[in-house]
């Protein structure tokens, strides 16, 4: 596969998700080394989405650390009990958030996010190896096509640890 994305004219976030992993599929296939697909990854999402702000923290030294991703500077180290990062990785499911402000001990990297998904990544043996934080600018902006798409395509890099 050539390093550009075939994507759909569309904003049907579902159509966009169906179209995106088969390529993304194809792209980490062969490709071994995890910080080059996560990488890829982000770096798709943002094209494919226009999203403010997409990228990993990776469960390192009891605590989450930035990985890679696309958009402004984040946060570098999350604690594993606070925002939503911290919650995913706690309660080890997806996390929708309509709106940041009303999430209690939301960290606010930045002040221009507005709503956010974040989705855990499994080691085979079941821990959390990373979670993959999506945050727009927009309020109330995910939804179910969101949470699906975003955990198949989770499933892919998973395949990969």
């Amino acid at each position: 596969m050539a390093e550009t994305l075939t994507l759909p004219t569309t904003t049907d976030r579902a159509a966009l998700y169906e179209a995106l992993y088969p390529q993304l599929a194809a792209l980490i296939e062969t490709e071994s080394d995890l910080t080059a697909n996560l990488a890829n990854v982000a770096a798709a999402l943002k094209e494919a989405f226009g999203f403010f702000w997409v990228g990993f923290y990776i469960t390192k030294e009891g605590q989450l650390v930035l990985g890679p991703f696309q958009g402004p500077i984040a946060c570098t180290r999350i604690p594993f009990h606070k925002g939503v990062c911290g919650a995913c990785y706690t309660r080890r499911e997806t996390i929708v958030v309509p709106d940041v402000e009303a999430f209690p001990g939301h960290i606010a990297c930045s002040s221009a996010s507005r709503s956010e998904i974040v989705v855990p990544v499994f080691h085979r043996n079941g821990t959390v190896a990373m979670v993959l934080d999506v945050d727009s600018d927009q309020l109330d902006d995910f939804g179910q096509a969101d949470s699906q798409g975003l955990e198949k395509l989770m499933r892919l890099i998973e395949r990969k640890l």
